[in-house]
Protein backbone atom coordinates (compact mmCIF):
# COMPACT_ATOMS: atom_id res chain seq x y z
CA UNK A 1 0.00 0.00 0.00
CA UNK A 2 1.41 3.31 -1.07
CA UNK A 3 1.63 5.98 1.58
CA UNK A 4 0.49 9.38 0.52
CA UNK A 5 2.22 12.35 2.06
CA UNK A 6 0.45 15.54 2.60
CA UNK A 7 2.10 18.91 3.19
CA UNK A 8 0.28 20.56 5.99
CA UNK A 9 0.30 24.40 5.93
CA UNK A 10 -0.75 26.27 8.97
CA UNK A 11 -3.07 29.06 8.11
CA UNK A 12 -4.54 31.64 10.44
CA UNK A 13 -7.56 33.77 9.74
CA UNK A 14 -7.58 37.39 11.05
CA UNK A 15 -10.86 39.18 11.17
CA UNK A 16 -11.05 42.74 9.68
CA UNK A 17 -11.87 45.87 11.80
CA UNK A 18 -15.48 46.75 11.96
CA UNK A 19 -16.76 50.12 10.79
CA UNK A 20 -17.49 51.18 14.36
CA UNK A 21 -13.91 50.41 15.42
CA UNK A 22 -12.48 52.40 12.53
CA UNK A 23 -14.69 55.41 13.24
CA UNK A 24 -13.82 55.27 16.94
CA UNK A 25 -10.09 55.11 16.21
CA UNK A 26 -10.28 58.01 13.78
CA UNK A 27 -12.25 60.05 16.32
CA UNK A 28 -9.68 59.41 19.06
CA UNK A 29 -6.85 60.32 16.69
CA UNK A 30 -8.62 63.54 15.67
CA UNK A 31 -9.20 64.48 19.32
CA UNK A 32 -5.55 63.94 20.20
CA UNK A 33 -4.37 65.85 17.12
CA UNK A 34 -6.67 68.81 17.82
CA UNK A 35 -5.39 69.03 21.40
CA UNK A 36 -1.82 69.04 20.14
CA UNK A 37 -2.61 71.73 17.56
CA UNK A 38 -4.33 73.90 20.20
CA UNK A 39 -1.32 73.60 22.46
CA UNK A 40 1.07 74.48 19.63
CA UNK A 41 -1.09 77.45 18.62
CA UNK A 42 -1.17 78.76 22.18
CA UNK A 43 2.59 78.42 22.48
CA UNK A 44 3.10 80.32 19.22
CA UNK A 45 0.68 83.07 20.29
CA UNK A 46 2.37 83.38 23.66
CA UNK A 47 5.77 83.58 21.97
CA UNK A 48 4.57 86.34 19.63
CA UNK A 49 3.08 88.34 22.52
CA UNK A 50 6.26 87.91 24.57
CA UNK A 51 8.35 89.15 21.65
CA UNK A 52 6.10 92.18 21.21
CA UNK A 53 6.28 93.00 24.91
CA UNK A 54 10.08 92.81 24.84
CA UNK A 55 10.13 95.17 21.85
CA UNK A 56 7.67 97.43 23.65
CA UNK A 57 9.88 97.63 26.74
CA UNK A 58 12.95 98.18 24.59
CA UNK A 59 11.30 101.13 22.81
CA UNK A 60 10.22 102.76 26.09
CA UNK A 61 13.65 102.21 27.65
CA UNK A 62 15.54 103.70 24.69
CA UNK A 63 13.28 106.76 24.66
CA UNK A 64 13.96 107.25 28.37
CA UNK A 65 17.72 106.87 27.85
CA UNK A 66 17.65 109.47 25.07
CA UNK A 67 15.78 111.85 27.35
CA UNK A 68 18.15 111.36 30.28
CA UNK A 69 21.17 111.99 28.06
CA UNK A 70 20.03 115.56 27.35
CA UNK A 71 21.62 118.47 29.17
CA UNK A 72 18.24 120.13 29.73
CA UNK A 73 14.57 119.41 29.13
CA UNK A 74 11.33 121.36 29.03
CA UNK A 75 7.70 120.39 29.37
CA UNK A 76 6.61 118.59 26.23
CA UNK A 77 4.57 115.76 24.74
CA UNK A 78 5.98 113.82 21.79
CA UNK A 79 4.51 110.72 20.15
CA UNK A 80 4.80 108.57 17.04
CA UNK A 81 5.45 105.06 15.74
CA UNK A 82 8.69 103.13 16.22
CA UNK A 83 11.02 103.17 13.22
CA UNK A 84 12.26 99.64 13.96
CA UNK A 85 8.94 98.19 15.11
CA UNK A 86 6.09 99.85 13.17
CA UNK A 87 3.49 97.97 15.22
CA UNK A 88 4.54 99.86 18.36
CA UNK A 89 3.34 103.39 19.15
CA UNK A 90 5.29 105.50 21.65
CA UNK A 91 4.77 108.67 23.66
CA UNK A 92 7.23 110.71 25.71
CA UNK A 93 5.98 113.27 28.23
CA UNK A 94 7.94 115.70 30.38
CA UNK A 95 5.72 117.39 32.93
CA UNK A 96 5.84 119.04 36.33
CA UNK A 97 3.90 117.76 39.30
CA UNK A 98 3.37 118.69 42.91
CA UNK A 99 4.49 116.23 45.58
CA UNK A 100 2.28 116.92 48.64
CA UNK A 101 4.39 115.12 51.25
CA UNK A 102 7.32 117.47 50.83
CA UNK A 103 5.34 120.37 49.31
CA UNK A 104 7.79 120.53 46.42
CA UNK A 105 7.52 120.72 42.67
CA UNK A 106 9.29 118.11 40.55
CA UNK A 107 9.81 117.44 36.87
CA UNK A 108 9.13 113.88 35.78
CA UNK A 109 9.53 112.04 32.50
CA UNK A 110 7.08 109.38 31.36
CA UNK A 111 7.98 107.14 28.41
CA UNK A 112 5.14 104.95 27.18
CA UNK A 113 5.12 102.30 24.46
CA UNK A 114 1.94 100.54 23.34
CA UNK A 115 1.05 97.63 21.08
CA UNK A 116 -1.94 95.41 20.29
CA UNK A 117 -1.61 91.77 21.35
CA UNK A 118 -2.87 88.69 19.53
CA UNK A 119 -6.25 88.99 21.30
CA UNK A 120 -6.74 92.51 19.98
CA UNK A 121 -6.24 94.15 23.39
CA UNK A 122 -4.04 97.21 23.86
CA UNK A 123 -0.98 96.53 26.01
CA UNK A 124 1.52 99.12 27.18
CA UNK A 125 4.76 99.57 29.05
CA UNK A 126 5.19 102.80 31.01
CA UNK A 127 8.46 103.99 32.53
CA UNK A 128 8.57 106.99 34.89
CA UNK A 129 11.64 108.86 36.09
CA UNK A 130 11.84 111.83 38.47
CA UNK A 131 14.30 114.17 36.77
CA UNK A 132 14.83 116.98 39.28
CA UNK A 133 13.13 119.18 41.81
CA UNK A 134 12.48 122.82 40.96
CA UNK A 135 13.94 125.86 42.64
CA UNK A 136 11.74 128.71 43.81
CA UNK A 137 12.60 130.74 40.71
CA UNK A 138 11.73 127.83 38.43
CA UNK A 139 8.43 127.25 40.24
CA UNK A 140 7.53 130.92 39.87
CA UNK A 141 8.38 130.79 36.18
CA UNK A 142 6.36 127.62 35.74
CA UNK A 143 3.29 129.07 37.46
CA UNK A 144 3.49 132.22 35.34
CA UNK A 145 3.71 130.10 32.16
CA UNK A 146 0.71 128.04 33.24
CA UNK A 147 -1.26 131.22 33.94
CA UNK A 148 -0.38 132.65 30.53
CA UNK A 149 -1.48 129.43 28.90
CA UNK A 150 -4.68 129.43 30.95
CA UNK A 151 -5.44 133.01 29.90
CA UNK A 152 -4.84 132.01 26.29
CA UNK A 153 -7.15 129.02 26.61
CA UNK A 154 -9.82 131.24 28.14
CA UNK A 155 -9.81 133.22 24.88
CA UNK A 156 -10.84 130.02 23.09
CA UNK A 157 -14.16 129.73 24.95
CA UNK A 158 -17.54 131.06 23.78
CA UNK A 159 -20.39 131.01 26.26
CA UNK A 160 -23.65 131.13 24.25
CA UNK A 161 -24.92 129.32 21.18
CA UNK A 162 -25.71 132.65 19.54
CA UNK A 163 -22.10 133.82 19.94
CA UNK A 164 -20.85 130.45 18.69
CA UNK A 165 -23.07 130.71 15.60
CA UNK A 166 -21.84 134.24 14.91
CA UNK A 167 -18.22 133.12 15.28
CA UNK A 168 -18.66 130.20 12.86
CA UNK A 169 -20.84 132.18 10.44
CA UNK A 170 -23.80 129.79 10.71
CA UNK A 171 -27.18 129.79 12.44
CA UNK A 172 -28.03 128.34 15.84
CA UNK A 173 -29.78 125.34 14.27
CA UNK A 174 -26.52 124.39 12.56
CA UNK A 175 -24.69 124.61 15.89
CA UNK A 176 -27.25 122.23 17.38
CA UNK A 177 -26.73 119.83 14.47
CA UNK A 178 -22.99 119.93 15.05
CA UNK A 179 -23.54 119.07 18.70
CA UNK A 180 -25.67 116.09 17.68
CA UNK A 181 -22.86 115.07 15.34
CA UNK A 182 -20.37 114.89 18.21
CA UNK A 183 -19.00 118.41 18.63
CA UNK A 184 -17.51 118.72 22.12
CA UNK A 185 -18.09 121.43 24.72
CA UNK A 186 -16.38 122.25 27.99
CA UNK A 187 -17.42 120.70 31.28
CA UNK A 188 -19.30 123.94 31.99
CA UNK A 189 -21.21 123.71 28.71
CA UNK A 190 -19.26 126.40 26.85
CA UNK A 191 -18.34 126.26 23.17
CA UNK A 192 -14.74 125.90 21.97
CA UNK A 193 -13.40 127.88 19.04
CA UNK A 194 -11.23 124.95 17.98
CA UNK A 195 -14.26 122.66 17.78
CA UNK A 196 -16.25 125.30 15.90
CA UNK A 197 -13.39 125.80 13.43
CA UNK A 198 -13.17 122.06 12.83
CA UNK A 199 -16.88 121.62 12.12
CA UNK A 200 -17.05 124.76 10.02
CA UNK A 201 -14.06 123.63 7.98
CA UNK A 202 -15.53 120.14 7.37
CA UNK A 203 -19.15 121.24 6.78
CA UNK A 204 -20.16 119.62 10.06
CA UNK A 205 -18.78 116.17 9.22
CA UNK A 206 -15.21 115.79 10.48
CA UNK A 207 -13.56 112.40 10.36
CA UNK A 208 -13.04 110.32 13.48
CA UNK A 209 -9.30 111.05 13.33
CA UNK A 210 -9.93 114.81 12.99
CA UNK A 211 -12.21 114.76 16.04
CA UNK A 212 -9.69 112.74 18.03
CA UNK A 213 -6.85 115.13 17.25
CA UNK A 214 -8.92 118.19 18.07
CA UNK A 215 -10.09 116.60 21.32
CA UNK A 216 -6.46 116.13 22.33
CA UNK A 217 -5.76 119.79 21.59
CA UNK A 218 -8.80 120.89 23.62
CA UNK A 219 -8.26 118.38 26.44
CA UNK A 220 -7.36 121.04 29.01
CA UNK A 221 -10.60 122.88 28.26
CA UNK A 222 -12.90 119.88 27.98
CA UNK A 223 -11.80 118.17 31.21
CA UNK A 224 -12.76 119.88 34.48
CA UNK A 225 -9.94 121.29 36.59
CA UNK A 226 -9.46 119.69 40.00
CA UNK A 227 -9.53 122.40 42.62
CA UNK A 228 -7.14 121.84 45.49
CA UNK A 229 -7.72 123.35 48.90
CA UNK A 230 -11.02 123.68 50.74
CA UNK A 231 -13.36 126.43 49.61
CA UNK A 232 -14.31 128.91 52.27
CA UNK A 233 -11.24 128.18 54.34
CA UNK A 234 -9.77 131.35 55.78
CA UNK A 235 -6.49 132.25 54.07
CA UNK A 236 -3.49 132.13 56.33
CA UNK A 237 -1.79 134.77 54.22
CA UNK A 238 -3.42 138.14 53.70
CA UNK A 239 -3.65 139.59 50.21
CA UNK A 240 -2.78 143.14 51.33
CA UNK A 241 0.80 143.96 50.49
CA UNK A 242 1.58 140.46 49.10
CA UNK A 243 3.38 140.25 45.79
CA UNK A 244 1.30 138.77 43.01
CA UNK A 245 2.28 135.90 40.73
CA UNK A 246 1.18 136.27 37.14
CA UNK A 247 -1.13 139.07 38.16
CA UNK A 248 -2.93 136.85 40.69
CA UNK A 249 -3.04 137.12 44.45
CA UNK A 250 -2.57 134.20 46.82
CA UNK A 251 -6.31 133.74 47.21
CA UNK A 252 -6.93 133.84 43.46
CA UNK A 253 -4.22 131.25 42.83
CA UNK A 254 -5.71 128.91 45.43
CA UNK A 255 -9.14 129.32 43.83
CA UNK A 256 -7.63 128.42 40.45
CA UNK A 257 -6.36 125.12 41.84
CA UNK A 258 -2.71 125.72 42.71
CA UNK A 259 -1.50 123.83 45.83
CA UNK A 260 -2.00 125.93 48.96
CA UNK A 261 1.12 124.66 50.77
CA UNK A 262 3.33 125.41 47.79
CA UNK A 263 1.91 128.92 47.48
CA UNK A 264 2.43 129.51 51.21
CA UNK A 265 6.12 128.75 50.74
CA UNK A 266 6.40 131.06 47.73
CA UNK A 267 4.51 133.96 49.27
CA UNK A 268 5.96 133.41 52.71
CA UNK A 269 9.51 133.81 51.43
CA UNK A 270 8.79 137.30 50.11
Amino acid sequence: MQNTKYNIRNTSHRGAFSLIEVVTAVGILALISSSVFVGVDRCMTSAVDSTLRMKDFEEARENMEKLLSRDSVEEMVEYGYSERYPEIQWQTTVESFYEPLTSRMWVQAVCLAEYTDSAGDAQKVELTHWLTDLTKEQVLQLIEEQLREKDHLADQIIESAEEAAAYAGVDVETIEQWLENGMLKTSDGFFLKGQLDLYERTDGNPTVEDRKQQAQIDADLIEPTEQQGEQGEQDQIEDDGVEKIGGRTFKELVQEGFPRQLLEQLFGDN
